[in-house]
């Protein structure tokens, strides 16, 4: 896959798919901590971190990348389709704790920046900027606030950057689909295995130290488009799915998708998008090592 990194991929763009929750309060830190699959109340103004909130059964309702800007204040960037089920659902578990949660979207717009002005560490927080991890040595970061004053970055390309990452990003077409290992969530730094209890904590933590996973996430080329969902099959099993695209994006003609599929469906044959007659799909680089135990 090349790209001209230097002319592609410099400036930012308008993530108008992201919203912004706003929790406040003095227990805004450790509800959350009791509710986020990682380390809420460790984070300090100069940090970030990616998250999952999970339901009962271990399967991510949402991803959110969190910061915590004063003591009292905790804020959470995730797709915008999911965000009103999470208010709603986030809600209900707040009891006495003295926590507010509401939609800061519109006072808190979020940019993609991509190239040389995303000048800050994954997940360190400085000007305005959260890193988060490159997509093929480009640097990204999320800007928050109004326009950064940078060239326009097209949302194809900060798309294309979002997959090429290999950073899930749950939307509300696989809300509930899957348990964080099946996606690479642990990998890419959005578990804390340390950090005590949350809803699903036990069926997350049974999957890493069992060593009971047989799906993982991997980055694929596509000759046709593909959506968050669409199911992805192996050219020797016609009629059960052997995985399920997490986030798709299309740019300068050419898709990528990531997708979790079955270890097992690695091991020969082609993995076609949406039927085994379906578009063959390609595996693409992984800008980090996947983990590939199973047990059969």
């Amino acid at each position: 896959m090349t790209t001209d990194v230097t002319t592609d991929f410099q400036g930012a763009a308008r993530l108008t798919d992201w919203g912004v929750i706003r929790a406040s309060g003095l227990d805004a830190a450790s509800f959350l901590q009791s509710q986020l699959t990682q380390d809420v109340l460790g984070l300090d103004a100069q940090r970030a971190c990616l998250a999952g909130w999970c339901s009962a059964k271990g399967r991510l309702l949402a991803s959110l990348v969190v910061w915590r800007p004063t003591p009292d204040e905790v804020l959470m960037a995730c797709s915008a389709d999911v965000m009103p089920s999470v208010l709603k659902r986030l809600s209900m578990f707040v009891l006495r704790a003295k926590c507010r949660l509401g939609d800061a979207s519109a006072q808190l717009p979020l940019w993609g920046v991509a190239g040389a002005a995303a000048c800050v560490a994954p997940w360190r927080r400085a000007d305005g900027l959260i890193g988060l991890p490159p997509a093929h040595g480009v640097a990204r970061a999320l800007f928050v606030g109004d326009d950064p004053a940078l060239p326009a970055l097209g949302a194809a390309a900060w798309s294309w950057l979002e997959v090429a990452s290999g950073v899930p990003r749950i939307v509300a077409a696989t809300a509930e689909q899957f348990v964080p290992q099946m996606v690479n969530f642990e990998v890419v730094g959005g578990v804390n295995f340390q950090k005590g209890c949350y809803p699903g904590q036990e069926v997350v933590a049974r999957s890493q130290y069992r060593g009971t996973m047989k799906r993982r996430a991997f980055v694929f080329e596509s000759p046709a488009a593909a959506a968050p969902a669409q199911e992805v099959f192996h050219s020797d099993d016609r009629e059960q799915p052997a995985g399920m695209v997490a986030n798709a994006a299309s740019w300068q003609g050419r898709h990528l998708l990531l997708a979790e599929v079955k270890l097992a469906a690695l091991d020969g044959g082609a993995l076609h998008l949406g039927s085994a007659d379906g578009p063959v799909l390609t595996r693409a680089d992984m800008p980090y090592a996947v983990p590939l135990e199973a047990v059969t």
